[in-house]
């Protein structure tokens, strides 16, 4: 607020650069919080090895702290029995019970089965 008026004389190009250094400083000090939601997608008849195979996916996730969505997709008749689907997504739940929590039961959607599974990382339990 000097009289006469003061402006400085300067290089906008670094002062540009020196603002955006700035600010990606302080994004990287932030604590990180974002979740990811990671999809597993799986079919009624998969076989016990394929089936760890998923499952091991799924306890990657919730390690790292994200959600994991397991989608079962139904194809022809196997949709007259949605209790398959229901005995695999308890198989699921039950092996992944230290890691995570299931945040959305099984539920179908058109031909899908889908259910949500929150890490207990991130919920602080």
């Amino acid at each position: 607020m000097a009289s006469p008026p003061v402006c400085r004389v300067m290089d906008y190009g670094k002062f540009k650069y020196q603002r955006s250094k700035k600010s990606q400083a302080s994004k990287k000090k932030r604590v990180q919080s974002i979740v990811h939601i990671k999809e597993v997608k799986i079919r009624p008849m998969t076989d016990e090895h394929d089936f760890q195979f998923k499952l091991r996916h799924i306890k990657r996730f919730l390690s790292e702290g994200n959600k994991a969505k397991v989608s079962m997709i139904f194809r022809g008749r196997e949709i007259t029995h949605p209790e398959i689907g229901k005995e695999v997504f308890r198989r699921i739940t039950e092996a992944v019970m230290d890691l995570g929590a299931v945040e959305q039961e099984a539920r179908m959607e058109g031909r899908n089965m889908i259910m949500v599974i929150t890490s207990k990382a991130k919920t602080g339990s």
